[in-house]
């Protein structure tokens, strides 16, 4: 049976129940002299963005669009040991020789020799830009043992390509610091906006730093005002001076205003772009905003309604509108007559403590936060406020070694 291994990325992984516990983000395999390399399992990603090491002894079958396992996952978080090499981190745009030839990794085969025994046997190769590799035996191709100072992106971006932001942002932090800035650095400016809001403060600043100042504020003008105002939060003043400079001037105004606000407050966390529609709108209208496939669900739950301008800071705040609500009513009816009254709004300098109690108490998974002149400028989500209350560490867990044993 052989497996090309950039297929696997995203994959689910079942448990003997037949119930799904993740899904396979990786590939781990020993580099032997002389020898094939040996697959020691899988690296798995869990809930909540955890990655967990599954041997391959424990694989029963691995078949399109599912990895099925028997026994016990050890649920301690995946470490690699120096001896081990990540497929898809690590072997894919590597730069290699074949006949003496310059070649590029486009992807890698695992064959089962026996039962529960699989080896590294195929690499598939291109050239230059060429897209239409060339498949050659393990042992023809050489190389894979150089470290290399510029390895390429292009077939690592290749098997993320379906991964949610979220996703490839937990895939991209494992990876070694060299092979995560050659990643991003690859991506396309939207791409990597989105892949840096899901990001450790961290990781953040230090791949925005390997980016020349203009590719940097036109990822910043990517990513929304709020993780935009967070991220420049976090870098040195002078650096965050320059980079606000150098983005396009509406797209800098909305992340200034933010930054006036502490980062720890309500206006400090909140979004200033959420769903503002005037009194003289329709439910069919702000029926059609709220379906916009970008917007979050805490953001797309309701309407904020404003006398003009409707552009945060908007004309007087008038109220909200949930989306229950709207789904209610007939299409034609005015916002102005929809509207909860039973929800007043929150201001800019309310602590995150205060906005956690104000969603708790009204059991809401956002608020509008309104200045002292009645002007809404903007909401926070509960995704925002979660985001500042967890520990800096959340997305690491806190699990110690992996234990290959267990």
């Amino acid at each position: 049976m052989k497996i090309f291994v950039a297929r696997l990325p995203g994959t689910p992984v079942f448990d003997p129940a037949g119930d799904q516990i993740g899904r396979v983000r990786d590939v781990v395999v020993g580099l032997r002299i002389g020898l094939r390399p040996n697959v020691h399992g899988l690296v798995v990603e869990v809930q909540p963005r955890r990655r967990v090491f599954l041997p391959i002894t424990r694989v029963r079958r691995i078949e399109p669009g599912a990895v099925v396992f028997t026994g016990r996952l050890n649920m301690r978080r995946f470490e690699q040991r120096a001896t081990e090499t990540l497929v898809i981190g690590e072997m894919l745009d590597l730069s290699v020789e074949h006949e003496g030839e310059p070649m590029t990794v486009y992807d890698v085969a695992m064959d089962e020799i026996k039962p529960s025994h699989w080896e590294i046997s195929q690499v598939a190769l291109y050239k230059g830009r060429r897209r239409d590799p060339r498949i050659v035996e393990w042992e023809e191709v050489s190389g894979f043992d150089k470290l290399q100072k510029d390895q390429g992106a292009a077939g690592l971006i290749s098997a993320f390509e379906s991964l949610r932001a979220a996703d490839m942002a937990s895939a991209l932090h494992e990876l070694p610091s060299k092979r995560r800035i050659e990643i991003a650095r690859a991506l396309n400016d939207v791409r990597l906006a989105d892949v840096l809001e899901e990001l450790p403060p961290d990781d953040q600043i230090s791949i925005l730093g390997t980016l020349e100042p203009e590719r940097a504020a036109d990822v910043l003008e990517e990513m929304g005002p709020d993780d935009a105002a967070d991220l420049l939060h976090d870098l040195p003043e002078e650096q965050a001076a320059k980079l606000l400079a150098l983005m396009e001037p509406g797209e800098a105004a909305p992340v200034r205003r933010l930054l006036t606000y502490p980062e720890t407050s309500a206006g400090g966390v909140m979004t200033n772009e959420p769903v503002i529609l005037p009194p003289t709108a329709t439910v069919a209208e702000a029926l059609a905003h709220i379906r916009q496939q970008d917007l979050t669900p805490a953001v797309a739950a309701q309407v904020y309604v404003a006398r003009p301008p409707t552009e945060t800071p908007t004309g007087t705040y008038l109220g909200v509108s949930h989306f229950q609500r709207l789904l209610r009513e007939p299409p034609s009816t005015l916002l102005g007559s929809v509207i909860d009254p039973s929800i007043d709004p929150i201001r800019p300098d309310f602590t995150l403590r205060e906005v956690t109690r104000y969603l708790a108490n009204y059991n809401l998974v956002a608020a509008p936060v309104v200045d002292e002149l009645g002007r809404l400028v903007g909401a926070v989500t509960v995704d925002d406020v979660l985001d500042h209350i967890l520990p800096e560490d959340w997305r690491e867990g806190t699990d110690d070694h992996d234990d290959r044993t267990a």
